[in-house]
């Protein structure tokens, strides 16, 4: 897998050469773990890393600046910008145990994400990157979300996400909790930062309630169940399937 670097100015490479160096060595080991673990048998051809601006204004327009598409994932490692990313979910309401907690968010939760991009590449995972995807797409994304979570973080800081991710959804779901989690798909990405954002909390959310809850931490058990349910035609919503509580839904 190459690393391109794709900044407009060797200053602004150098700024961040140290952090993607770091994170260059600990993907190494998390990509190990999902080739062991969660069939990842196909890498992307590379990984470039960019600046915030170039992600969401050049190669993308999407307000996130880390995607992956089935030959390359895009990412900025500009905490800074992160920072003030997840600081505007908050649309401008006031909850002083989440701003406190964005405002110090450390390298190793922006780790995380790197990891959730390399995660979309598991063949676990049903459909492919070229579908129009509509029906499914909470469950690889909150997976993604968890996999990468669970293996990097510790569990003090497993459980913190969990607690900010559980009070930004109470904060938003009158807002944005009005359509559905199998709704969740193509056309989510041409909202706001926050209604987008809404449905990777409770994605996440939903995955973590079933692989520690329902299916009691048989987190292959539940990959099977998945693919039952595409097996056999998608005959329901998957969340109706797998029997996901209304909560987060």
């Amino acid at each position: 897998m190459k690393h391109i670097y794709a900044f407009e100015n060797k200053e602004e490479y150098e700024q961040h050469a140290g952090v993607i160096d770091k994170f260059r060595e600990q993907l190494e080991d998390y990509q190990k773990h999902l080739e062991e673990k969660f069939e990842l048998h196909d890498l992307p051809r590379g990984i470039v890393w960019t600046s915030t601006d170039l992600a969401t204004n050049t190669f993308s327009e999407l307000p996130i600046p880390a995607f992956t598409n089935k030959d390359m994932i895009y990412i900025s490692p500009d905490l800074l910008s992160w920072r003030k990313l997840f600081l505007d979910q908050l649309e401008n309401e006031r909850n002083t145990y989440i701003e406190k907690y964005y405002r110090s968010l450390s390298e190793k939760h922006l780790f995380t994400i790197v990891g959730h991009e390399l995660t979309h590449h598991s063949d676990l995972f049903v459909d492919e990157f070229d579908d129009i995807r509509e029906d499914s797409i909470w469950f690889e994304e909150g997976m993604c979300d968890y996999l990468s979570r669970k293996y990097i973080l510790n569990d003090a800081e497993f459980k913190e996400i969990v607690k900010v991710e559980t009070e930004l959804i109470e904060m938003f779901k009158g807002k944005y909790g009005r359509h559905g989690l199998d709704e969740f798909g193509h056309a989510s990405y041409q909202g706001s930062l926050t209604s987008i954002m809404f449905d990777y909390w409770r994605s996440f959310l939903a995955i973590r309630f079933l692989v520690e809850e329902r299916f009691e931490d048989n987190i292959q058990t539940l990959f099977e169940e998945y693919h039952e349910w595409n097996r056999t035609g998608r005959k329901v919503a998957l969340t109706d399937y797998l029997e996901v509580p209304f909560l987060y839904q």
